[in-house]
């Protein structure tokens, strides 16, 4: 058995080349990428990729997930849509570690064309790297589910 975290990744045609870069990364920082794609540049939907990669998450297989497009907005709202899922867009460290510390979630959403790769990989770092810190925003966190 391992401790090694498995991270789903997902993104629509916007987001390939910034999705590549964050799977480079994690992988060298010790974790376990499953990239769901898609490979192609040709246009895609964003919600396929959103809902797709959160099922990964809410069933179990994948302990955390990282979906980008062009903004993060879409994938993000798609990816909400799973039960289970707290998925979170970000353009900034402090918000992708509070998203983690107060509100438990379990995705990060980055916009490919708000933010440029160095600060994408800080934001994923921060993701990453933050625990949920659990009492009195268990009871919020909780609130959150259906």
């Amino acid at each position: 058995m391992t401790d090694t975290k498995r991270i789903v990744l997902s993104s629509d045609h916007a987001a390939i080349a910034l999705r590549q870069a964050v799977a480079a990364h994690i992988t060298a920082n010790g974790y376990e990428v499953i990239d769901i794609g898609p490979i192609t540049p040709e246009s895609t939907h964003y919600p396929i990729h959103g809902k797709a990669a959160a099922a990964r998450v809410a069933s179990g297989d994948c302990d955390l997930g990282i979906v980008l497009c062009g903004t993060g907005q879409g994938i993000m709202m798609a990816a909400n849509k799973v039960t289970g899922i707290r998925c979170g867009v970000c353009s900034d460290t402090f918000s992708a570690s509070m998203i983690r510390a107060h509100n438990n979630a379990n995705m990060l959403s980055i916009g490919a064309r708000v933010v440029g790769e160095g600060l994408a990989l800080e934001i994923v770092d921060a993701f990453l790297r933050t625990e949920f810190e659990g009492g009195r925003h268990a009871t919020r966190a909780d609130m959150i589910e259906d």
